[in-house]
C-alpha cells in the first residue's frame, strides 16, 4: 500500500516550538554550500576538462547532460517531503557531495578519468538538486514570513559568492598548482637584434635529446633566441608555421582527449550496439548531423587558422624536450608563455608587445616522443624596427595532479559543512513526513495537471525554453574561447587568468546586475522594467564578437569584455526569475515553481549540448555570430510576454 501523503503547503506554519538558532549560524554557510556544487559541475567542470585535453564537442555535450537532474528535479520533490526531515536531507545531500569530490579528485590522475569523473558528477548532481529541495524547504520551515522576506536578498548574495569561489577562487588556485607542482621552470632569452642572422630552414628530425642522469627537466635549445629585425614575406613565414605545426600534430606533442573509445570486436558488441546504437546513429547522421553541418558551414564559413600577415615580421624556432622519458601511461605538460612582471600580469603594464608566440604554447611529452624535438615559434611584429629583448618561461605543470588537489580541497569543506550543519541547523517542530488522504502519485498528478491547466501556459513555456537559449550556447564556450591558443581562434589565457577574468569579475558583475535588476523592478514593477531588462540581457551579446576578431592580449579589455556581456545578462536575468514568480503565482506556488525551474534547466541543457560541436565546427569567431542570432527568439517572446503591470512593485500590503 502506497503511503498518503499531503503536499507541503506553500507558507508553513510558523516555527512553534522548534530549538531556535541564530539565522547567522546556518543560513549563510546553508546558500553557500547550495551554490559550490552547482558551479562545480556546471562551470569548473569546463575549464577543468578543457586543462586536461577534452575536445570543445566533448565538453559541451557531456556536460550539457548534468543539467538532467535539476531538469527532472519536480519529479522527486514529493519524495523528500514524505520522508525523513529537511534537515536530514541537507546534511545527507552534503556528505554525498563531499564524497563525490574526493572520488572524482581520485579518478582524475587515472587514464578513464573523462568517464569516471563523469559518472561522478553526475551522482554530485543528483546530490545538490535534491540537496536544493530540501534546502529551500527547510527555509520556509525554520524562519517566519518576516524573517524570511529580511534573509531573501542575503541569501542570494551568499549564493553569488559561492560562485564566485567556484568559478573564480579555485580555478585560480587550480591555475596556481598547475605551476607549482611540475618540473623546474626554465627560461628562454629572445632578442631581436638588427644585425642578427636568423636561419631560413629548420630540420627538427636532426635534433635529438638524450638521457642525463638526475631529476627529469625540460630542456630549451638554444636559451638564448637571436632574430634579425628583417622583413619576412608571408610565404616564407607561413611555410615555418605549418612545418612546426605539423610535425608537433605528427609527433604527438599536441594531443586532444576524446571519449570515444575504439570500435569493439565483433563477439564484444553489445544487443544495443547492434540493432538500436548503429542503425540509429546512422540514421541520426543521415537526418540531422551532415544536413546541419551542409547548412551551417555554407552560411558560416570556417574559419582558417591565422596566418602570417602581409608584411610579416621575422620568425625564430626553439627546440623543446626532456632529460628524461616519462614512465608508461604519463603525461608531461609543458606550456611556454612570456615572462610577465608585477602588474602586467593583468594588464595594467605595457610589457613588450613586439614578440609573439605563434606556436608551441602547450606542449605533452609522452614515453614515444620526450626525446624528439617540439617545435616552438616566436614572431616579431613587423613594426619592431629597434632591438629589444624579453624572456619567455617554459614551465611544465602536473595539471591532473593540480585539479584532483583543489578538488581533493573542496570535498573537505563540504565534509566540513555536513557535520557543521549536523550541529547548527534548527530542529523546527514542522520538519517531518506529512500525511493526507492522497497518495503520493496522485497528488503529484494533480499539482502538475493544474500547472498545465494555467492560462497561456503555452506561451509561458516558450518564454522559459528560449529566453536564454542563446545563453546556454555562449555559457559552454567562453572558457574553452578564453583558454585555446591564438592560432585556434582563443584568447590563450591561463587557467588563473580565467579563473579571474570570467570566474571573479564577471561573477561580480553578473552579481551587481542581478541587485540592480531587483532593485529597479521592485521600484517600478517587471512590467515596466521588461523592455530595459530585455535590451540588458541581448544587446551585448556582439561584445564576443568583436573580442574574437580582435583577440585583444590587455587582461583588462577582456575582462571589461565578459563583465560587460555578464552584467547585462544578470541585469536581464531578474526578468526571467521574477516572470517564473509570477507565472507559479496561485494555490501550488512552490510546485509551480520547482517545474518552471525544470523547463529552465531544459532549455539550458539542451542547446548547451551542440555548443561545442557548433564551435567545432564554424570557428569562435561565427560561433558568437550565430549566438547573437540565436538570440532573436527569446528576445520577441520576452517582448510580446503579459505581465501584470503591478507585479513586483511594493504595495501597503507587502
Amino acid at each position: 500500500m502506497k503511503p498518503a501523503v499531503q503536499s507541503q503547503p506553500d507558507q508553513a506554519p510558523l516555527n512553534q516550538g522548534a530549538k531556535s538558532r541564530n539565522p547567522w549560524l546556518w543560513v549563510p554557510s546553508l546558500y553557500f554550500s547550495q551554490g559550490i556544487p552547482y558551479v562545480i559541475v556546471m562551470t569548473l567542470s569546463v575549464v577543468m576538462y578543457k586543462r586536461l585535453g577534452i575536445s570543445n564537442t566533448d565538453i559541451a555535450l557531456y556536460t550539457s547532460w548534468l543539467y538532467l537532474p535539476w531538469v527532472i528535479k519536480p519529479l522527486w520533490s514529493p519524495f523528500i517531503d514524505i520522508t525523513r526531515t529537511k534537515r536530514f536531507w541537507v546534511v545527507s545531500m552534503q556528505f554525498l557531495v563531499a564524497l563525490g569530490l574526493a572520488l572524482v579528485a581520485f579518478s582524475i590522475p587515472g587514464s578513464s578519468f573523462f568517464k569516471w569523473s563523469l559518472f561522478l558528477f553526475w551522482i554530485m548532481a543528483f546530490a545538490s538538486s535534491t540537496h536544493d529541495i530540501a534546502a529551500d524547504g527547510f527555509y520556509m520551515l525554520s524562519l517566519t514570513k518576516h524573517e524570511q522576506a529580511w534573509w531573501v536578498g542575503l541569501r542570494s548574495t551568499f549564493y553569488r559568492i559561492s560562485m564566485i569561489v567556484g568559478s573564480g577562487l579555485l580555478v585560480v588556485l587550480a591555475g596556481v598548482l598547475e605551476s607549482k607542482n611540475g618540473l623546474p621552470a626554465e627560461t628562454l632569452a629572445v632578442r631581436a637584434q638588427v644585425a642578427a642572422a636568423t636561419a631560413e630552414t629548420w630540420n627538427p628530425a636532426q635534433v635529438g635529446f638524450t638521457a642525463k642522469e638526475g631529476p627529469m627537466r625540460v630542456v630549451v635549445e638554444p636559451r638564448s633566441l637571436e632574430i634579425g629585425i628583417t622583413d619576412k614575406s608571408a610565404e616564407a613565414a607561413q611555410a615555418i608555421l605549418t612545418q612546426a605545426r605539423q610535425w608537433n600534430r605528427e609527433h604527438g606533442f599536441f594531443q586532444e582527449v576524446q571519449i570515444a573509445r575504439p570500435e569493439p570486436a565483433a563477439e564484444e558488441v553489445s544487443w544495443w550496439s547492434q540493432y538500436i546504437g548503429g542503425p540509429m546513429g546512422r540514421v541520426w547522421t543521415a537526418v540531422i548531423t551532415r544536413p546541419a553541418e551542409k547548412l551551417l558551414t555554407s552560411v558560416f564559413k570556417r574559419e582558417v587558422r591565422k596566418t602570417a600577415s602581409a608584411s610579416a615580421g621575422n620568425v625564430g624556432v626553439v627546440y623543446l624536450g626532456l632529460t628524461q622519458s616519462p614512465g608508461p601511461g604519463e603525461k608531461v605538460v609543458v606550456t611556454v608563455d612570456r615572462k610577465k612582471a608585477g602588474l602586467e600580469y593583468i594588464g595594467l603594464a605595457k610589457g613588450d608587445k613586439g614578440f609573439r608566440l605563434v606556436e608551441g604554447e602547450r606542449f605533452v611529452f609522452t614515453a614515444a616522443n620526450w626525446n624528439q624535438a617540439a617545435m616552438a615559434v616566436i614572431q616579431l611584429d613587423p613594426k619592431l624596427r629597434n632591438a629589444a629583448e624579453v624572456t619567455f618561461v617554459v614551465s611544465s605543470g602536473n595539471i591532473p595532479l593540480a585539479w584532483a588537489i583543489t578538488l581533493f580541497v573542496v570535498a573537505v569543506l563540504f565534509l566540513a559543512f555536513s557535520c557543521w550543519h549536523a550541529v547548527m541547523l534548527p530542529r523546527p517542530a514542522n520538519d517531518g513526513p506529512v500525511v493526507s488522504g492522497r497518495s503520493l502519485v496522485a497528488e503529484f498528478f494533480v499539482t502538475l495537471g493544474s500547472f498545465f491547466r494555467k492560462p497561456g501556459v503555452g506561451m509561458a513555456l516558450a518564454f522559459i525554453l528560449l529566453y536564454r537559449f542563446s545563453e546556454a550556447q555562449l555559457l559552454k564556450i567562453i572558457s574553452p574561447f578564453l583558454l585555446d591558443t591564438r592560432d585556434a581562434g582563443g584568447l590563450a589565457m591561463t587557467t588563473s587568468q580565467v579563473g579571474l577574468a570570467y570566474g571573479t569579475f564577471g561573477i561580480l558583475a553578473l552579481t551587481l546586475g542581478g541587485l540592480l535588476g531587483g532593485f529597479l523592478a521592485a521600484k517600478h514593477g517587471l512590467k515596466k522594467m521588461m523592455p530595459y531588462m530585455i535590451a540588458a540581457m541581448y544587446l551585448p551579446k556582439p561584445i564576443f564578437i568583436a573580442v574574437a576578431y580582435a583577440q585583444p592580449e590587455n587582461f583588462l579589455v577582456i575582462c571589461a569584455a565578459v563583465a560587460g556581456e555578464q552584467f547585462g545578462y544578470g541585469f536581464g536575468f531578474t526578468a526571467f526569475m521574477l516572470y517564473m514568480l509570477y507565472f507559479a503565482d496561485g494555490a501550488h506556488k512552490t510546485a509551480h515553481y520547482a517545474i518552471c525551474t525544470g523547463f529552465m534547466a531544459l532549455g539550458m541543457m539542451v542547446p548547451g549540448m551542440w555548443s561545442g560541436w557548433m564551435a567545432d565546427l564554424i570557428g569562435y569567431k561565427h560561433f558568437f555570430l550565430w549566438v547573437t542570432f540565436a538570440a532573436i527568439p527569446g528576445f520577441i517572446l520576452a517582448a510580446t510576454v503579459k505581465v501584470d503591470p503591478q507585479f513586483g512593485k511594493k504595495t501597503s500590503q507587502t
